[in-house]
């Protein structure tokens, strides 16, 4: 896309300039200046909704991924592992069962609109009553399941108070979907960013007021029905409604969602089998401490999630750029996280304990050291992992990720009966080791076999330099045991100044860097 606009803007710039002979000036009239200049701002404008649209779901991923940490660190530091479980119980089957009963829809209605513009009217009406019958058949499946495992009392109530969110969130997506369609996401991060926001302060009051977990639930529900509200507000002054319902678009839409329904479904279930197995063969308390474990890696997912996707495009424009530059745009995205993933896990490796009981207060997570120490194993795997993901997407290979969801929640699944109802919490953390080494052989094989193979030195050499150093400086850190926070913020900077100096050194030393910052100012 820049390089359209900068073609663009250097032949018009050459047009103004630079005198011309006769017979140029006679086929550069004006309208073809003028069609020149117009392709030129819709370039222009292009590049700029591509810019707001993915600021505007990056915004909205990391308030999102921040907040639930945030909340998750809030409920166990003040009601303890408990009632940390029955919010992440809650929540997972509430996740679970409105990505059935609605994440399909989104991405069809997504594709369709995005093709047809002019069928939007019939797509909110239609769209939003379809949405809202599979919203309920949703939550009664999820009353169900959760009735016939039989939990304790109160946290089956927690469930059916969550699981009503399901309505609401759902009957969001149609909106959403429209605004994705339209290109206008920013209307999405207007809508719901400063909600998350407003709602994560007013949880964090309520549970120093010491309420319980219901009432998380029912604010949460009260906050979906909210940004609902402000979305339909927002849809209604771009889209006028078409007040009349459409059978054979109902009908047609089931059938075409069948196959989104089976990849949502597949992948949601891979998603949240270790929760669910361990609430079933376990307690509340166990959910609780894993939980909280698995969310001290969120800060990095989030940031790989973000390098992944912001990579994405260029990986595939990649594709029809030969074998080479597509590994080359791989390797350097797997080498930038693991920048990231490697220091973060030996830094986990030392001071795991202290940061669960930094962030939780509750003792009782200490014991699970060992079980985050196992889990962190995955901030290395996941960097390859996420790459041939999206590599093998760019390539036109969908079905390998479908096929590789069915393996590894097929693996996750045997292994968590097995060693859960043995092994309990460590039975949990080997299940997650199990899954994540199959995510990771599965992918490897698929993207060996079918396109290229890796320069591993080249991708390692960098990551392991710095974490090199970190070693170090944890030793050092851990040998003079200072304040915690201290001992963080040192890590950190410390982190910070190996990798600018190798970044530095990567542009050619600082009078190379410095002599390019001079020529860009």
């Amino acid at each position: 896309m820049s390089r359209s606009v900068g073609g663009v803007g250097g032949v018009f710039t050459g047009i103004l300039l630079f005198p011309m002979p006769q017979f140029l000036k006679i086929q550069l009239s004006p309208p073809v200046q003028k069609s020149e200049v117009k392709k030129g701002l819709l370039a222009m404008s292009e590049q700029r909704k591509l810019t707001v649209n993915s600021i505007s779901m990056l915004v909205n991923r990391l308030t999102q991924g921040i907040v639930t940490f945030v909340l998750s660190a809030a409920i166990a530091r003040t009601l303890g592992a408990y009632a940390l479980g029955q919010y992440l119980l809650a929540i997972s089957y509430y996740y679970i069962f409105v990505n059935l009963a609605s994440q399909g829809f989104k991405t069809l209605f997504t594709r369709e609109l995005a093709r047809d513009p002019e069928i939007t009217p019939v797509y909110l009406v239609s769209g939003t009553l379809l949405q809202f019958i599979f919203s309920i058949l949703g939550y009664i499946a999820l009353v169900v399941v959760v009735s016939i495992v039989h939990y304790s009392p109160d946290t089956s109530f927690i469930c059916y108070i969550m699981g009503l969110t399901i309505v609401p969130f759902a009957l969001s997506n149609i909106t959403e979907a429209i605004f994705q369609a339209q290109e206008k996401m920013h209307l999405i991060a207007i809508s719901t960013v400063p909600v998350y926001i407003l709602r994560l302060l007013i949880m964090i009051w309520t549970l120093n007021r010491h309420y319980g977990i219901e009432y998380i639930a029912g604010i949460l529900i009260f906050s979906e029905s909210l940004i609902l509200a402000i979305e339909w507000l927002f849809l209604t002054r771009i889209v006028k409604p078409t007040w009349q319902i459409n059978q054979d678009f109902i009908w047609k839409t089931i059938k075409d969602t069948r196959t989104f329904f089976a990849i949502e479904g597949i992948g949601i279930i891979a998603s949240k089998i270790d929760i669910l197995i361990l609430s079933i063969l376990g307690s509340e308390v166990l959910i609780g401490i894993y939980g909280g474990v698995s969310q001290l890696l969120q800060p990095f997912y989030i940031v790989s999630n973000s390098v992944t996707l912001a990579a994405f495009p260029g990986m595939s424009k990649a594709v029809y750029l030969g074998k080479e530059k597509q590994r080359q745009s791989t390797e350097n995205v797997i080498e930038i996280l693991l920048c990231i993933g490697l220091p973060f896990f030996i830094g986990l490796l030392f001071f795991g304990k202290e940061l669960l009981l930094f962030i939780y207060k509750d003792p009782s997570f200490i014991q699970a050291s060992l079980i985050l120490h196992i889990i962190s194993l995955s901030l290395i795997t996941s960097n390859f992992s996420r790459a041939f993901s999206y590599l093998l997407i760019a390539n036109g290979f969908e079905k390998f990720n479908l096929l590789e969801v069915i393996i590894t929640t097929t693996v996750g699944g045997l292994a968590g009966v097995v060693l859960i109802s043995e092994y309990k919490l460590l039975g949990a953390a080997l299940m997650n080791l199990a899954m994540t080494i199959t995510h990771f052989s599965v992918f490897t094989y698929f993207v060996y076999s079918r396109l290229f193979s890796l320069n591993l030195w080249r991708i390692m050499r960098r990551p392991l330099l710095i974490s090199v150093f970190m070693v170090i400086v944890f030793l050092v850190l851990q040998k003079i045991n200072l304040d915690f926070l201290l001992t963080i913020i040192l890590a950190t900077c410390s982190y910070c100044f190996f990798a600018g100096l190798l970044t530095i050194r990567q542009f050619g030393g600082f009078d190379s860097v410095w002599q390019k910052l001079l020529n860009k100012g």
